[in-house]
């Protein structure tokens, strides 16, 4: 008998996992016609994407909606520059954004205003800081040779 009502319940979770994914599901009928337009080149596979997937471009598509023509400029711009990277580099940036989404709220927020800090600096500031960091990168990774042991 319990063994039943454990195989009953387990069914029941399962089930009503797999039909709260398919909630939201959308239908590429059933999506207005300002989100068809702008997750058209989505149209020939819409139905095929995951449940999840969907939502997560129609909330996009909503972003998009919400943005300035300056905003969506800007953005149009990012996503050539993202799409003119190299795939190992384009690799390392999701590597990089998946490891800061996983840290404390508290330490992004430090980074956060860390990069809000350097931002906000004069360009040519920037760039002397980019290019000490650089430099010390490549020296912290530079093979030691051996008379530079002897030196130390």
């Amino acid at each position: 008998m319990n063994k039943c009502l454990l195989l009953i319940a387990f069914l029941s979770i399962f089930f009503s996992g797999i039909l709260t994914a398919e909630a939201f599901a959308v239908p590429w009928d059933q999506l207005s016609p300002e989100e068809q337009r702008i997750l058209g080149r989505f149209k020939d596979r819409w139905d095929q994407l995951p449940a999840e997937r969907q939502e997560r471009l129609r909330r996009g598509a909503e972003r998009w909606q919400r943005m300035t023509p300056e905003e969506r400029k800007e953005a149009n711009e990012r996503f050539k520059r993202w799409q003119e990277l190299p795939p190992e580099q384009r690799e390392m940036i999701r590597k990089r954004y998946h490891e800061f989404r996983n840290l404390p709220p508290e330490e992004q927020e430090k980074i956060r205003r860390r990069s809000k800090w350097f931002q906000e600096l004069p360009p040519e500031e920037r760039q002397k800081l980019h290019e000490k960091w650089r430099n010390d990168e490549r020296r912290q990774f530079r093979p030691k040779w051996p008379r530079e042991k002897e030196k130390r």
